[in-house]
């Protein structure tokens, strides 16, 4: 028992005014005439009579209703058990990159269990980790046995914590829980876990959040290898263009130093060299050439001294597959000579020597075995011999890529090989005396991909085209328009492999798109993209997605996939491995994938960098989260766990109702009260 606000308890002086109301209450006589004085007798009456407290029940009601209102200001409670109402606990542990730092994660993962263990018994509540993923590993029960081994279940991985998805996911459980919830989330409160809006943070009324902070005091400064930028596949090693690794050395609260960093090659360090790190700044490092062997070689760039408290983002680790030139099939009309020409020295010009290309006529294609190549390119050849288009579709279905460029041919003929569809007009903007232009591209698809394109729309906004055949796009991903809304690239997805269709042509008679850089672009991005090699190799951030088919049924015999991970456990079942569409990497590592196009790959994975910046939330935007004011709304395992045991329940209404009904019966019995007086005879 007790009372939030006992400063109002003052009011108790207030309890001696019905007192003084009942004692000094005046006597009041009636005169009445009389014909003579001389009867009566002259002496002193008595006031202890007048001065008795009368009515005492109508006294005990005035009285009992100013204590009621003084003790109903001064908001008096009760201590009841925490889960008297329903409280729900959740218990959020951070097991994110960052948490590995140290003892952060055992720090936080005893508080997580010091709060379990203060719980009530009937108290229901959820343990769940944020980590990559927010994962929920048990509903809303009081077992205390599940809930303690859940908790303990949790480990370290190596994936970016984000508070959006925590706030985001946190809402959606508050709206199936109608009673309060206890947050109380054990984290080293990153500040890059913060999200770009912090409206994603807001969680709804009825949640109350607690913060743990599992590191207290300044953070240890740290080096890691911030990105690498290395070739994904190599076909001369020798080539002083692409032979070549770029590295950045960032630190995190450090003085200005010298590092070492070592570049490993399948566990064997090949080269070492020194970079100069600036205080609380970046260096850069690099090694050229690559000496590399054929296949898939697993690489490291690892910093010998980095003399830090989180030693485990001192390296980062990639894949460079080395490999003959790959051939590239480009069939073309007998009449059609400068397609193969624009199209062979833009691909020579960037892939540096990975690609050969192969021209043949569409007469000449038919012996032709289109698996022996990296992808197909069909310029303007809208009739192809029937035993060759036979032989694309097999190609297509198991895993192959092919461009289509339709030309000018496409208006004499409907029907589109391979594409599942016809053409249903022509736009000669040449004849109009004009040309059409690229209005809209989409940047995000591989064949276009640009991170920041400018204001001439890529470099896509200066080229005219003259001549465009017009598709039904049906199932189809436009990836680019023309100005009046004709779809120009078009992506269509068939069995396990793609066909890129292009409603022009590859020469400069219908368009002068080969005599602008962007073209050479555009021709690179698509022959990666369409061969496939740039997924086979290279490095992927941890909790990314690897796509191992692009239909769930299986295409013939060799629709199987098989992952294994970096422990050298394979986590896919026989089932999921006939069926599964992607896989999620969740450590990091190096990761072994075979495709359902039979095709091999080993891609290295890193943890996101940004857990490599230990810096901690600002304490004011703490304090701003939570809720709360001052310093107490970040609380320690030992005080929200004894204030876990109890809850103060007010009586406030209830005190309120009680004076309601004794102010009724005062009301009642006062009437009477306040009536005229007579004296009696």
């Amino acid at each position: 028992m007790g009372f939030l606000t006992p400063w109002f308890l003052g009011g108790l002086a207030a309890l001696g005014v019905p007192i003084f109301v009942h004692l000094l209450r005046r006597h009041v006589t009636v005169p009445r005439p009389v014909s003579s004085l001389m009867f009566f007798e002259r002496g002193t009456q008595s006031s202890t009579r007048h001065r008795r407290l009368r009515y005492l029940f109508l006294f005990s009601l005035r009285y009992a209703l100013l204590l009621l209102v003084v003790l109903a200001f001064a908001n008096p409670f009760i201590r009841r058990s925490a889960d008297a109402n329903g409280h729900l606990l959740l218990i959020v542990l951070d097991n994110s990159f960052s948490m590995r730092a140290g003892t952060r994660f055992a720090d936080a993962k005893q508080q997580a269990l010091g709060i379990l263990a203060a719980k009530p018994h009937s108290q229901k509540a959820q343990v769940i980790a944020l980590g990559g993923q927010l994962e929920i590993l048990t509903q809303a029960i009081a077992d205390e046995a599940q809930l303690h081994s859940a908790l303990e279940s949790i480990q370290p991985r190596d994936g970016h914590a984000n508070f959006g998805e925590l706030g985001r996911s946190i809402r959606v459980i508050g709206e199936t829980v109608h009673g309060p919830i206890d947050l109380h989330l054990f984290s080293d409160m990153q500040r890059t876990a913060v999200p770009a809006n912090f409206a994603d943070m807001v969680l709804p009324t009825n949640v109350t959040l607690m913060l743990h902070a599992a590191v207290r005091g300044n953070t240890s400064p740290n080096w890691t290898i911030e990105s690498v930028s290395a070739p994904a596949e190599l076909a001369d090693p020798k080539d002083p263009k692409r032979s070549r690794v770029q590295a950045v050395v960032a630190g995190y609260g450090t003085p200005a130093a010298e590092k070492t960093v070592s570049f490993v090659v399948n566990g064997k360090t090949i080269a070492t060299r020194k970079v100069k790190v600036s205080a609380n700044g970046r260096g850069t490092v690099e090694f050229a050439p690559l000496d590399v062997g054929y296949g898939f070689n697993r690489c490291e760039l690892r910093i010998e001294d980095g003399g830090d408290g989180f030693p485990l983002d001192d390296a980062s680790v990639f894949v460079i597959r080395r490999s003959d030139p790959e051939r590239v099939l480009f069939v073309h009309t007998a009449n059609d000579s400068r397609s193969a020409l624009y199209f062979g020295a833009a691909l020579g010009a960037v892939t540096q020597a990975s690609f050969v290309l192969q021209s043949v006529t569409a007469e000449q294609a038919t012996d032709f075995d289109p698996s022996k190549y990296a992808f197909v390119v069909l310029s303007d050849t809208v009739m192809l011999p029937s035993i060759f288009e036979h032989t694309l579709a097999q190609y297509i279905s198991k895993g192959g890529s092919i461009l289509i460029a339709l030309g000018t041919n496409a208006g004499h003929h409907a029907r589109i090989p391979l594409w599942g569809g016809d053409v249903k007009d022509a736009h000669d903007y040449a004849r109009t005396g004009g040309a059409a232009t690229v209005s809209q591209v989409d940047f995000t698809h591989p064949a276009l991909e640009q991170a920041q394109p400018g204001r001439d729309n890529g470099g896509w906004a200066e080229t005219k085209f003259f001549y465009a055949a017009t598709v039904d796009s049906g199932q189809a991903r436009v990836a680019a328009r023309l100005s009046d809304g004709t779809p120009l690239l078009l992506d269509r997805q068939i069995g396990e492999g793609h066909v890129l269709l292009f409603t022009s042509g590859l020469e400069n008679l219908t368009n002068d798109l080969p005599l602008h850089p962007i073209f050479v672009t555009f021709v690179d991005k698509a022959a990666r993209y369409l061969s496939g090699s740039e997924r086979l190799s290279g490095s992927r951030l941890v909790d990314s997605f690897v796509q191992l088919r692009s239909t769930a049924e299986p295409v013939g015999e060799i629709a199987s996939v098989e992952v294994v991970d970096t422990g050298g456990r394979r986590p896919l079942s026989l089932s999921e491995a006939r069926t599964v569409q992607t896989f999620r990497l969740q450590r990091a590592g190096f990761y072994q994938i075979r495709f359902a196009n039979g095709r091999d790959a080993v891609i290295g994975v890193n943890p996101d960098r940004r857990e490599s910046d230990l810096e901690p939330i600002a304490p004011d935007v703490q304090q701003l989260w939570s809720g709360s004011k001052g310093e107490a709304s970040i609380q320690t395992a030992t005080n929200v766990g004894a204030e876990a045991k109890y809850r103060p329940v007010s009586l406030w209404w209830y005190v309120m109702l009680f004076a309601l009904v004794v102010a009724l019966a005062e009301t009642f019995l006062a009437s009477g009260y306040m009536g005229t007086q007579r004296e009696d005879a």
